[in-house]
């Protein structure tokens, strides 16, 4: 036992710092977890549950319409959305005492306050407490970031959209990423006009190509207005009674922390006036910004206490997770390696096999797989045709058609299966889905490719039928090579 009050403090207690610290105080250490705003961080309060919740939502306009086309008799129907929200906070509460009672149950000791670092082994809490720990464990994760422009405190963030008190009628979302384009997924989903400004060539940067450029083309398919090549000029409130910042202002430091922090911090409020690159001008109800996220390193005391912080902010860790102060490390998003929830899980459970049970482990980070839940999912695990094809010689083995479920009432809905194999070692080095419950597929698919499975593997495993996947053991010639 050391002369510390504890042997581990964890700062944030979201999925990662919460299954590092329980899974140290399993090993008999005396763990201490300090969180500033909700436990189960942003995956559980502001993140990947609540909008699952939204994307099942959303999901049912839809549904109906299709059941129609099966025989069924279903009206018109209308979305609750104070009924819902009502349900889904109630549902988050949940959660939120479920991990509450998982670290009780540990006997890690909970603290309900900021914590900062005095120095490599003190913790000052909000509370005025202060506490020592032999190691310390980072696990802040992020936030989402507002562009640098006047008035962008009259958006609203990825943090906000849950706790909307009404629906907008019409909303622009400004970005391309996987976060920007489920949103407006959902959005449409719900009823809400959906329009989508992104200042890159095509949406979902980093992906695969033909996959995201079918999800573009279901998106605007499904009446999703989506501009490439543009961003916002201007924004002003359109109400003259609401408040604009003064010319030259853009959005201070403290409305940025608040909105890293509570959903019901920043930027709701009247309509506001866009003008666009493209030359558009017009009146949006909601503008939500989803323009990338930065890590929750920010006023946290690390550098005083030896650790150093990269340009956007995050933790700089070895393999190990161990960052230039011996004594501390730091997981998930606050790393800005990969930013998902089983990723920081996974990372919190080498951490304590490395420190807890002198089994030095690290992370893995190789070929993990991923679901983007737009309407259609898309499912990936692996290299994109492009990054496989500037590394060595590929085959890529891809079909794309209408299934059977869509076709046999009408709709035009594609899906994509797509493998990318190396030539010379007929590894699987990529797998890319576009399709219905793609995320559920590439769970499975990526257990396979993990594995090292080859083409042949594929070919071996007899196809179930009628179902999409079968297309993925029965794809034989490739479409190209290069």
């Amino acid at each position: 036992m050391s002369g510390h009050d504890y042997d581990l403090f964890v700062i944030g207690g979201g999925s990662g710092g919460v299954r590092a610290a329980r899974q140290a105080a399993a090993t008999g250490a005396r763990v201490g977890l300090a969180e500033e705003y909700r436990m189960g961080g942003t995956c559980v309060i502001r993140g990947c549950v609540p909008k699952k919740l939204m994307v099942f939502a959303s999901a049912y306009r839809e549904i109906c319409e299709d059941a129609r086309g099966y025989g069924w008799s279903i009206g018109e129907g209308s979305f609750d959305w104070p009924g819902f929200r009502t349900h889904l906070n109630a549902e988050l509460d949940r959660l939120e005492g479920v991990y509450r009672k998982l670290l009780d149950g540990s006997g890690v000791t909970i603290h309900d306050a900021r914590a900062t670092l005095k120095d490599r082994n003190t913790v000052a809490l909000s509370t005025g407490e202060t506490v020592t720990a032999t190691t310390i464990l980072v696990a802040t994760g992020g936030h989402p970031v507002r562009p640098d422009i006047r008035n962008a405190h009259l958006g609203i963030s990825s943090n906000e959209i849950f706790g909307l008190e009404t629906l907008p009628k019409s909303i622009l979302i400004v970005g391309g990423g996987y976060i920007a384009c489920e949103f407006a997924c959902i959005l449409h989903g719900l009823g809400v006009e959906v329009t989508q400004y992104y200042r890159g060539a095509q949406i979902l940067r980093g992906f695969d190509e033909e996959a995201r450029g079918l999800i573009a083309d279901a998106m605007d398919a499904r009446g999703i207005a989506i501009h490439t090549g543009t961003n916002i000029v201007e924004m002003a409130p359109a109400d003259a009674d609401r408040p604009a910042e003064p010319a030259g202002a853009t959005m201070g430091s403290d409305v940025r922390h608040a909105a890293e922090l509570a959903p019901e911090a920043a930027g709701q409020g009247g309509p506001i006036r866009v003008k666009a690159t493209n030359g558009d001008e017009r009146v949006y109800d909601a503008v939500l910004f989803a323009t990338g996220r930065d890590p929750n390193s920010r006023g946290l005391g690390l550098e005083d206490a030896g650790v150093e912080i990269g340009r956007r902010g995050e933790i700089r860790v070895d393999a190990y997770s161990r960052t230039t102060a011996e004594n501390i490390y730091a997981i998930g998003d606050v790393t800005n390696r990969i930013a998902l929830t089983p990723v920081a899980i996974r990372e919190a459970m080498a951490f304590v096999r490395t420190v807890f049970h002198d089994d030095p482990t690290p992370a893995d980070h190789d070929l993990v797989p991923s679901a983007v839940f737009t309407q259609p999912e898309f499912g990936t695990i692996g290299l994109t045709e492009e990054e496989a094809r500037d590394r060595e010689p590929i085959e890529v083995y891809c079909t794309s058609f209408r299934p059977m479920q869509t076709a046999f009432i009408g709709r035009p809905d594609r899906v994509l299966m797509k493998l990318v194999v190396s030539h010379e070692t007929r590894r699987v080095l990529g797998c890319h889905i576009v399709a219905p419950n793609a995320g559920e597929m590439i769970q499975l698919a990526g257990i396979a490719v993990k594995m090292g499975a080859t083409k042949e593997d594929f070919d071996r495993t007899v196809a179930v039928h009628p179902t999409m996947s079968e297309e993925l053991v029965t794809m034989r010639e490739p479409v190209r090579r290069g």
